[in-house]
């Protein structure tokens, strides 16, 4: 071959990956033009976009998991310019501690959807290895209500519901046997284990010397219950409702029973993943909400009940998990309870807003059964993980209406189904009105 023919060969050559460069540019503009189109007004002030693009978050095998999920099915994180965000299934709760005391930076997670008050936990070092703090902050609650108490086949009869009353007497008579009764929860100092324990509580049951208080991961509870492994449980859907479909127990109460429309889940966060990337944070914040904007709609239901089931999420019945979304509630005792309010809330009644008073309740049960020092600072432990600045940036860029944002960090007193009351103002008040608790005060 020529010089001539080779210089030539290379000139064409070149001509034509200047025109694909210029074809990619083209494309490329396009692309991100369309993309900052479908952001909404504001969500970039300045034109400062996220300073990453990535984000690991874990998730657990609960519903209440749905707004990380559909932000990513829908593509709502790519649209506020995050689109390699992860969403990955966690083992259980203790393992989202672990990965997230990792970080996203050492093959760990860089936050999750989470038991409200884990981040408290993990902030102060309660619950990871060698007592060592990870400051996290929480950016968003993700949904009320919607988790469940459950008890076995073998107390039917009972017909227990709020009042476990019932259940103090049988758990007594079973224990004079030498049989050891067992209860079980998600995760020590989680909302399922304040549940469980402020429901036996109330009916007189100590849940740390009246029955062995036991740890099982949420996938874990009907499996074990089916074996009989535990007398009682206290989790999240679709596992209340797949326990009842598959007539091994029956539901007690809704935790909606206990405290209406109470807080559950919520985004949490890395503190220093925060603190590196704020925009990046705020525009994580914007796309979970506008998928908790989807999830809250009734007309949404069917679909997000069979999104969630998909083998690569929950790998879950559509029939174990449409019901409770849609507040059609079988006990499994013959109980049936249609249209009921015992359904997720993920946006309507202030869901989604992070309200300070409410981790004020979950840090002072917490101090209640010991998890947390009486000492706690309550006020100075929550202004330092409840970063709902972060979500009020959020919910402004995505245009929500003034009316839709709360105008106090407090919901104020609230009540609960045995009429003890919480006053955020005087925690203080609220734990010496208790009989069972560990705390001295």
């Amino acid at each position: 071959m020529t010089d001539e023919t080779s210089s030539a060969k290379t000139n064409a050559a070149m001509t034509l990956d200047r025109r694909a460069l210029l074809r990619g540019a083209a494309g490329a503009a396009a692309s991100f033009a369309a993309i900052r189109a479908a952001f909404p007004a504001g969500a970039f002030a300045q034109g400062a976009g996220p300073e990453t693009t990535k984000a690991i978050l874990g998730y657990i095998a609960l519903v209440d998991a749905a707004p990380l999920i559909i932000a990513k099915e829908k593509g709502l994180f790519a649209k506020h310019g995050m689109p390699d965000v992860e969403v990955t299934k966690q083992a259980s709760w203790g393992a989202t501690r672990d990965n997230l005391v990792l970080g996203g930076a050492a093959n760990g997670i860089d936050g999750a959807h989470i038991l409200t008050p884990m981040p408290y936990l993990i902030t102060t070092g309660r619950v990871t290895q060698n007592n060592a703090p990870t400051p996290m902050y929480i950016v968003a609650r993700l949904n009320l209500d919607a988790q469940g108490i459950s008890v076995a086949n073998e107390y039917k009869d009972l017909k227990i519901t709020t009042n476990a009353s019932a259940l103090r007497e049988a758990f007594a008579k079973k224990k004079a046997e030498g049989k050891e009764v067992k209860v079980a929860m998600t995760f020590p100092g989680g909302t399922h284990d304040l549940w469980l324990r402020y429901w036996l509580a109330a009916a007189g049951i100590d849940p740390d010397k009246d029955v062995s208080t036991i740890v099982v991961p949420p996938p874990q509870m009907v499996a074990n219950m089916k074996v009989g492994n535990m007398d009682a449980f206290c989790v999240g859907e679709p596992w209340n409702e797949q326990l009842a479909n598959q007539n091994i127990g029956y539901t007690a109460c809704a935790t909606g029973e206990i405290w209406s429309k109470h807080p559950e889940k919520a985004l949490g966060l890395r503190a220093d993943w925060v603190d590196k990337n704020p925009r990046a944070a705020r525009a994580l914040t914007a796309a979970v909400l506008e998928a908790q904007q989807w999830c809250d709609k009734m007309e949404n239901k069917a679909e997000l009940a069979e999104i969630v089931g998909k083998r690569q999420w929950f790998n879950v019945p559509v029939a174990d998990i449409v019901g409770r979304l849609k507040g059609d509630l079988n006990y499994g005792n013959g109980r049936i309870e249609k249209g009921t309010k015992q359904f997720m809330k993920f946006w309507r009644d202030a869901a989604s807003y992070p309200f300070k008073s409410h981790d004020a309740w979950f840090v002072t049960e917490d101090i209640r059964w010991g998890k947390l020092e009486p000492t706690t600072n309550i006020k100075a432990l929550v202004d330092k993980v409840n970063r709902e600045d972060i979500w009020r940036e959020a919910a402004k860029s995505i245009n929500v209406p003034a009316k839709e944002i709360p105008t106090s960090t407090s919901r104020g007193k609230e009540t609960f189904f045995d009429g003890k009351v919480f006053d955020p103002e005087n925690p203080q008040a609220y734990l010496k009105s208790l009989s069972i608790k560990r705390a001295q005060v």
